[in-house]
């Protein structure tokens, strides 16, 4: 049996005995589903009682008691009627087997005395489940079937491995992702907040959060534009018939939000493409003009559910990092590999680029209503990502139904420093887009022709983005996207004016510093500084107003850095520049 297979079938397993040990606390609970996810399984319940994450561990005690019984899990096939009757009392299950097409054989998975509705695989037996191996985690709420109209269910989360080592390193990154919680470090430094009278899902940024978006902004724009790349600006408003042309007013029916003026209905914009392509059909096109590239970095709006609203991972405005390139079919796999050096060069000033994998996401042969365009265009579009990332040597993994509506795309796939992966870059194939609009240009011969349109993505959602930098650097990011880049600290009163001197001396040179003239310690000052992930920390006394050397704190390290004045802005404007990972 394959590893994979194998523990699919545990945490398949210890989903079924949760909800034993929960029946055994709770005779009368409803039971929702229990699905395998990343790493574990959950389970939802509907409870006479509370139960929180304390009484966890005595749940946990019990579902190890029912291991140890080396209980067998048995699958039995019976009809709609006899399902029904024995689901009689358990309402979440009649809806599930209604639910079933009326044909379909409806199986169970029997363990001692407890029987699920359930397609399985699971173990033979429960002692094939190590009890070392898996831990509750947490509970939360969740309604049925995600609908917030339909009951609120409680949901225990488990995790689970082959061993207690895997379950033990498991544990070891949960924790350390607790500490850099984007949550908790972006309130922590300052970076951005919410308000309820705002509304949820509606992040406002604070000054050091703008800092870091407009820094990324500005290095996207500087690699960019040497690919002949231009920015473009569009509102965030457009008619309803704009998407339904492109195909996402359909797609996003359930997250479009109306916009009700005085003198007609609009939508807030979903996606910024069908705009650009409004933008290239403004003006007769020429074979000669082509390739145009557009970007922009602008907000759209989705109509997200409150329930599914987290942090800046799930938002209702989310400020994305988009581009356009309309071009030529025989100029598809330059520009394409033009992306594919900005993708390179923007992740290395992260220190991200080299962990990462790239997906060729294609459609789903057995759900072809799911996406636009013609067959052919489709299959030509594949072929030519599949050829690019061989030249590229990009070893991008066929992945079945992750394309998008328009086109197939090659996603960049990166590993953060906890080991956690993300789709963050992308390149899309459209050839169905620009003949929805009716897109030409002039060829040669005087003929009108559709050109191809790439969509792409750097980093993509700015908020998103920002969550995933902000944990992967645990708020101490490099110099070149520090908020703050130097505090000055003043030891006693009269060193302050000194020490605006030399603030206003590093701000003339375009460094972003922050003054601590507080009446507090020169200890907690520095304290202070460091909990702040501040990359270089001086404090002015006596000694160093009479010098022309700095004695410089620098983000963990224990040695304190002599270094002149004059020699210590040119190397800090240096490394900024070149946007360096590494300080002084």
């Amino acid at each position: 049996m394959q590893n994979n297979e194998k523990i699919h079938k545990i945490r398949h397993s210890l989903s079924h005995i949760l909800a034993m040990a929960i029946l055994r606390k709770f005779p009368d609970a409803q039971l929702a589903i229990g699905p395998v996810i990343d790493n574990g399984f959950y389970y939802d319940f509907l409870l006479p009682d509370s139960l929180s994450e304390a009484d966890l561990p005595k749940v946990e005690k019990e579902m190890k008691k029912i291991i140890s019984q080396k209980i067998k899990f048995e699958k039995s096939v019976i009809s709609r009627e006899e399902a029904l009757k024995k689901y009689e009392e358990q309402n979440f299950k009649v809806e599930l087997i209604d639910d079933l097409p009326k044909d379909e054989k409806i199986s169970f998975y029997s363990s001692g005395d407890f029987t699920d509705l359930c397609a399985g695989p699971h173990v033979e037996f429960s002692t094939e489940i190590n009890p070392k191996a898996f831990k509750l985690t947490s509970t939360a709420g969740a309604y049925w079937r995600g609908d917030e109209n339909r009951q609120m269910l409680t949901r225990v989360y488990g995790v689970a491995f082959e061993n207690k080592e895997e379950l033990d390193e498991y544990l070891a990154v949960l924790e350390e992702a607790k500490k850099r919680d984007h949550r908790k470090l972006g309130k922590e430094l300052d970076l951005f907040s919410f308000s309820d009278l705002v509304g949820s899902g509606l992040p406002l940024w604070s000054p050091k959060g703008t800092v870091i978006r407009n820094e990324l902004q500005k290095a996207l724009l500087e690699i960019s534009t040497k690919y002949g790349v231009t920015p473009v600006t569009i509102p965030h408003i457009a008619k309803r018939k704009l998407y339904e042309i492109s195909g996402h007013a359909e797609k996003f029916s359930n997250e479009l939000i109306k916009v009700i003026s005085h003198y007609g209905e609009f939508v807030m914009k979903p996606v910024n493409c069908p705009h650009h392509t409004q933008i290239y059909d403004s003006r007769p096109r020429s074979y000669r003009d082509l390739p145009i590239r557009y970007m922009e970095s602008t907000m759209q709006y989705r109509d997200e559910k409150p329930g599914e609203i987290s942090g800046l991972t799930r938002v209702r405005s989310i400020t994305v990092d988009d581009g356009h390139t309309f071009c030529l079919p025989d100029q598809i796999k330059q520009e394409a590999k033009n992306l594919a050096s900005i993708i390179k060069e923007f992740y290395g000033n992260l220190g991200l680029f080299g962990q990462h994998w790239v997906s060729l996401s294609v459609r789903d042969p057995e759900k072809p209503e799911a996406y636009i365009g013609d067959l052919k265009d489709w299959e030509k579009s594949e072929k030519m990502l599949a050829e690019l990332s061989d030249e590229l040597k990009l070893n991008a993994k066929r992945v079945e139904g992750e394309a998008a509506i328009y086109g197939p795309k090659l996603d960049y796939m990166f590993k953060d420093s906890l080991g956690r992966e993300w789709q963050l870059a992308t390149i899309q194939l459209d050839f169905a887009m620009p003949k929805r609009f009716e897109l030409t240009y002039t060829d040669k011969d005087g003929k009108n022709k559709t050109p191809v349109m790439i969509h792409r993505a750097i980093l993509g959602s700015y908020e998103r983005f920002l969550a995933i930098l902000i944990e992967h650097y645990a708020g101490a990011f490099p110099v070149w996207l520090a908020p703050v880049q130097i505090k000055i600290i003043s030891v006693g009163e009269g060193h302050i004016e000194y020490c605006q001197k030399l603030a206003t001396k590093f701000m003339a040179e375009n460094i972003r510093v922050e003054l601590d003239t507080s009446d507090e310690t020169v200890g907690n000052k520095i304290r202070k500084s460091s909990q702040e992930k501040i990359s270089y920390t001086l404090v002015i006394g006596d000694k160093e107003m009479d010098s022309k050397d700095l004695a410089v704190r620098v983000r963990g390290k224990k040695d304190l850095l002599n270094i002149d004045q004059e020699e210590f802005i040119t190397k800090i404007k240096t490394n900024i520049k070149n946007r360096s990972l590494e300080l002084l």
